[in-house]
């Protein structure tokens, strides 16, 4: 097994800003632990997606605490946050805004002054954004990749650091409107959240049914930030995992030659090269958290799920054999074999 050196990083200050992003986390994940019991995986794939610069979604019942662990993060990191509730009867001009006439007390003058709407924040959670109709998702896409929009004719430019994160109820599926594959393909991870152990679980109810006090200390700003994603993109990554990575992704679709049988037979379409491309950057937002200054297999292995189970789609086989997203990927880490040089 071979490994890179330390200084694989350019500079000195590439250095010293790494090791700040490293012990920047600890901090973060310390300071949310005074709010949020447990999650520790959920949280550090929201770092990895806040790091990289990407979109996530997030998916998991009710009572998870999702919109708290989103709003939490972003007082930690004293960012804007807004909070878009989804309905069916949601417009697109109540997410990006819209002109209003004004009149001019001093000329008695009308004209058209553009008042922004919630999208213009640095972190917007899109909450049961499945409930709105496709119009009206379809508003979130030029935010999401541009991070900007544009109201009757006129761009307007979203601030950075600019993120937006979207849940979704996986038990009432009633009365929505599923994510078309486009749009699921921007969102970097689909993260799962799920019922505590009894223990966590009993924390919880001890600690909100008590009086709470507590108070957040910024210990990131929006400019740290937007210096860590420039630095995740100089991370160096060895040409055997790139090849693995590549190999993994290309797996996943049932038209590829060489695909197993079982991606064949339960997989309807499988992930584009935006998968390959998040599965980098998140391996290298990983592996810079954990001090490291080189992506591993285990980087690309350990987001191997959150990237690709929204990316896989299965087909009725599937379904009727109850055969998810998740158990395929499983497969495919047991069989794309992994480079022997690899590190």
């Amino acid at each position: 097994m071979t490994t890179e050196p330390r200084a694989a990083l350019q500079s000195e200050d590439d250095i010293a800003l790494a090791e700040k992003m490293s012990a920047a986390t600890d901090r973060i994940m310390k300071e949310l632990r005074k709010l949020i019991v447990g999650q520790d995986e959920v949280i550090e794939q929201v770092l990895l997606s806040l790091f990289v610069g990407g979109n996530s979604l997030i998916v998991g019942v009710p009572g998870l605490a999702k919109t708290l662990l989103i709003h939490s993060i972003a007082q930690v990191l004293d960012l804007k946050f807004q909070r878009i509730q989804f309905t069916p009867d949601l417009m697109p001009s109540d997410i990006t805004g819209t002109d209003l006439i004004q009149e001019d007390a001093a000329t008695g003058q009308r004209r058209m002054v553009f008042a922004p709407g919630p999208i213009f924040a640095n972190i917007v959670l899109a909450d049961e954004i499945n409930r709105t109709p496709p119009k009206t998702q379809a508003a979130l896409l030029e935010a999401m990749q541009e991070h900007r929009v544009t109201v009757q004719g006129r761009t307007y430019e979203l601030e950075e650091p600019f993120y937006v994160f979207a849940t979704q109820n996986p038990i009432e599926l009633e009365g929505t409107y599923p994510l078309p594959e486009a749009q699921l393909d921007r969102f970097m991870f689909k993260i799962t959240m799920d019922h505590l152990p009894e223990d966590e679980e009993l924390e919880v109810v001890r600690s909100t049914t008590a009086v709470q006090d507590y108070r957040f200390d910024n210990v990131v700003t929006g400019d740290d930030i937007v210096a860590y994603q420039r630095l995740v993109r100089k991370v160096p990554v060895s040409d055997p995992v790139l090849r693995y990575t590549l190999a993994l992704v290309r797996t996943t679709r049932p038209s590829e030659n060489g695909a197993p049988e079982f991606v064949n037979k339960w997989v309807s379409y499988g992930a584009s090269v935006r998968a390959a491309q998040y599965l980098i950057l998140g391996a290298k937002a990983r592996a810079l958290v954990r001090g490291r200054y080189h992506v591993s297999i285990e980087d690309i292995q350990a987001l191997a799920g959150p990237v690709l189970r929204h990316r896989i789609l299965t087909n009725f086989h599937a379904e009727s054999e109850q055969v998810t997203s998740d158990q395929l990927i499983g497969d495919l880490l047991d069989t794309v074999p992994t480079p022997k040089s690899g590190l």
